[in-house]
């Protein structure tokens, strides 16, 4: 038995007429019969009564017309779920993150993505939390590496890391102050930040440390990577207060790190998010390999 019988039945059982089936299915009538014929031989059963004014279904025939209809549909669902799996799979994903999370991680991950998925295209967006959050929204990404909070109710969010803080001075900085907090005067302090409305929860968090120990910030240059930030304190520019996780950077040889102790449980919730109703295929599976790669 092929599938062609089962969808030559179907057709005769609708139209009760071997020369309009016939016609449906674009063939004559004398191959439509011998199929028919070959399908109840193959069941040892009477499916159809035929005789010179009409075609009718047996009981038998009536039932397999069910299950008939239930295996093709069968079919057709799996067919139309393989083709958008493959067009998942063959098309374009594309992950936002914020410049902080570690670029090893970022690199596994993508490897990982290849290896399963070797057609995928993994477009890469470093922005900040706010801009990745608008563009979910617009269905420009498809999952989001962001700082939380999250307050927009139509996102699913999937806590990755808690992130600390830490100051951040070039390494010639560091060994004159001899590593220790004590001996720099912060309040006399450049700092380099991120632009507060470019990452508005960093900011808030900073001013919240500097508030901690008793100073307030004098912020001579505005950034909108981490990369920048980290670049200009090695480079003895300013100084910063930094997530932790940015230790891990190949920039960071050329800078000294110091831990804020006064201020150790400010810290921030690095989360993974998308759009709820998202119908990517493909974002559960990359979802998971997400959080097995940053928990």
């Amino acid at each position: 038995m092929e599938i062609r019988h089962l969808r030559y039945f179907k057709v005769l059982a609708e139209e009760l007429h071997f020369g309009k089936a016939a016609k449906r299915l674009f063939i004559s009538q004398p191959p439509l019969s011998r199929q028919i014929k070959e399908l109840e031989e193959e069941l040892s059963v009477k499916l159809l009564t035929r005789d010179n004014k009409r075609v009718a279904l047996t009981e038998a025939g009536k039932h397999y017309l069910r299950e008939c209809e239930y295996l093709l549909n069968g079919l057709e669902k799996a067919k139309q779920q393989c083709q958008q799996i493959h067009l998942a799979e063959s098309g374009i994903f594309n992950l936002g993150y914020i410049s902080s999370i570690s670029k090893e991680k970022l690199s596994e991950l993508l490897k990982q993505i290849k290896n399963s998925y070797p057609l995928l295209q993994v477009h890469l967006f470093e922005t900040s939390s706010q801009k990745q959050l608008t563009a979910l929204e617009q269905g420009k990404l498809d999952i989001g590496i962001v700082r939380a909070p999250i307050t927009r109710p139509m996102f699913t969010q999937k806590s990755l890391y808690e992130d600390g803080f830490v100051l951040a001075l070039s390494s010639s900085r560091g060994q004159i102050m001899n590593g220790d907090l004590r001996n720099l005067n912060l309040s006399r302090s450049s700092f380099i930040s991120y632009n507060s409305d470019y990452a508005p929860v960093y900011h808030q968090k900073f001013i919240e440390i500097c508030s901690r120990l008793n100073f307030t910030p004098i912020v001579m240059h505005e950034c909108n990577t981490i990369q920048s930030i980290l670049e200009l304190v090695a480079h003895d520019v300013g100084i910063a207060i930094v997530p932790k996780t940015v230790q891990q950077s190949s920039i960071a040889s050329n800078i000294c790190f110091l831990d804020i102790s006064d201020s150790s449980d400010i810290k921030t919730q690095i989360v993974m998010t998308y759009l709820s109703n998202n119908p990517n295929k493909l974002l559960f599976a990359i979802s998971e390999l997400i959080s097995d790669l940053f928990k």
